[in-house]
């Protein structure tokens, strides 16, 4: 070989180390980004060159597509299972159980104890005064579990359309890069970062909606929700959807009064399980919006309208007529059957009896219409309201319509049913977030691995020194061949 071919040979490995050293240090940095792919130094041998050597024929990036994509789903069925537990968290939390003091069943149950506690001495003021109270603070307490609801409902539709504003901006952003990505290929540039990019997007988009991509020419991809929409091929979807700035136990996504969503103008189903975009946190978000609220709301109302009906019965206060409001009321009248949405929220102890709306707690003893007191130490009208709570009767609605229930026991079976659904999101919950753990090892696996990145280090390191010394070789032997 000549000293030219050496030369030249050694400077070709001087770059190909200072591209390879840079190349690990990039790697290295981006360890932990999301949507980073490991880069990989392409080299080849020098065919042009009669002395050989070595070409850098330019940088690959490496990306598990398959692990990424099975990560993507993941993430959506996490982030769907998450705000679904949360749903039913707060609801069991609302309802509650006897040990929790301001749930509806710890209310209801200190009610019956009050009642029972003035009826063994119905001529003790403080003891009326106390269920009157405890009657109070039930009523109270279905109007904040009514409000809870609804604030879920609302805060679940405020969160669609910030979701999908989102949704939007994200496609336009990966519309953007493919044809950023198109022209970096064509003019034989590396666009690496660019599909970094486009996959963080992708990535975030897929929590909202599960997607999947499709390679398109060029170096583009498609984008298809795993219902079959088509969110990005050639050009963006545009995803449509009109915030309500608050929701009440009467909007209804059927009736009109709520929006469903559309893309590029057509109406796309919102059921979680099968819909369109089904499976990511908006399907999560519309699924409490108009299904676990509102037939969590319906339980509550079922709840109250029973609660009402027992006391509203002539047959428990003598004084009351056939029309007449009991000792709990719809909003200060008697109930009517035919408007029973919304009733938990419309909820309230008679006035009659409340000191605070003006009334006298005397009447829980001798009947809500009673013009004057009667015989301090009957407690016959007290029995009968005890009666009233811990009689079994049918409930006229709900999902448990037909049984046989006194109110305590309604109350603990609607706290019993979503306790259930409470604890098998929780189940969901806890196996997607360990298959997204799982599956994120398992990408940062097939990544970029830190200990063999230093080991290609002092590889490169070696083949700088190897190199180095070539030349310095080299210019000893032309220093000799000067000095002749």
């Amino acid at each position: 070989m000549s000293i030219t071919g050496a030369l030249s040979n050694a400077m070709q490995g001087l770059q190909a180390a200072g591209r390879g050293s840079e190349v690990i240090a990039a790697n290295i940095s981006n360890a932990l980004t999301p949507g980073y792919g490991m880069r990989i130094l392409e080299l080849s041998s020098n065919a042009s060159s009669t002395n050989g050597g070595v070409m850098i024929s330019g940088v690959g990036r490496q990306m598990n597509d398959s692990l990424a994509q099975d990560k993507r789903l993941a993430e959506a069925a996490n982030a769907n299972a998450s705000a679904l537990h949360g749903i039913y968290t707060t609801i069991e939390n609302i309802i509650g159980s006897p040990d929790e003091p301001t749930s509806i069943t710890a209310q209801m149950a200190a009610l019956e104890t009050d009642l029972i506690t003035a009826a063994s001495r119905p001529d003790a003021p403080e003891r009326l005064s106390a269920a009157v109270g405890s009657a109070r603070n039930l009523a109270n307490s279905f109007v904040k579990a009514s409000k809870t609801l609804q604030e879920a409902r609302t805060n679940a539709d405020r969160t669609i359309g910030i979701q999908v504003d989102r949704l939007n901006s994200a496609l336009s952003q990966v519309h953007s890069l493919n044809k950023m990505i198109t022209k970096s290929q064509v003019q034989g540039n590396q666009n690496h970062a660019l599909v970094d990019q486009r996959q963080m997007l992708i990535d975030e988009i897929s929590v909202l909606v599960p997607v999947r991509t499709v390679p398109r020419d060029n170096g583009q991809v498609a984008l298809y929700s795993s219902g079959g929409v088509i969110l990005l091929d050639s050009t963006a979807a545009e995803v449509s959807f009109d915030k309500t700035n608050t929701v009440t136990p009467y909007h209804d996504v059927d009736a009109g009064t709520l929006s469903g969503i559309t893309v590029n103008g057509y109406p796309i189903g919102t059921a979680s399980d099968n819909g369109g975009l089904s499976g990511g946190s908006i399907a999560a978000q519309f699924k409490i919006r108009d299904d676990i609220a509102v037939e969590a709301q319906g339980q509550l109302d079922a709840l109250a309208r029973d609660l009402i009906e027992r006391f509203q019965d002539p047959a428990v206060d003598l004084t009351l007529g056939a029309t007449s409001p009991g000792l709990f009321t719809d909003n200060g009248g008697a109930f009517d059957p035919a408007d029973e949405i919304g009733i938990a929220r419309r909820l309230s102890l008679n006035a009659a009896v409340d000191p605070k709306q003006g009334g006298e707690a005397w009447r829980l003893r001798d009947g809500l219409l009673a013009a004057s007191t009667g015989d301090v130490g009957d407690g016959a009208q007290l029995n009968r309201l005890v009666d009233a709570l811990t009689l079994s009767r049918p409930s006229a609605s709900g999902i448990f319509s037909g049984g046989m229930y006194s109110a305590i026991d309604l109350t603990s079976t609607i706290t019993s049913h979503y306790a259930v659904k409470r604890d098998s999101a929780e189940n969901t919950l806890s196996f997607n977030a360990a298959q997204v753990s799982e599956l994120t090892e398992r990408l940062l696996g097939d990544g970029v691995d830190s200990d063999q990145e230093l080991q290609k280090l002092m590889l490169v390191e070696q083949a700088f020194a190897a190199n180095a010394r070539m030349l310095q070789t080299v210019d000893e032997l032309m220093q000799t061949v000067l000095g002749l």
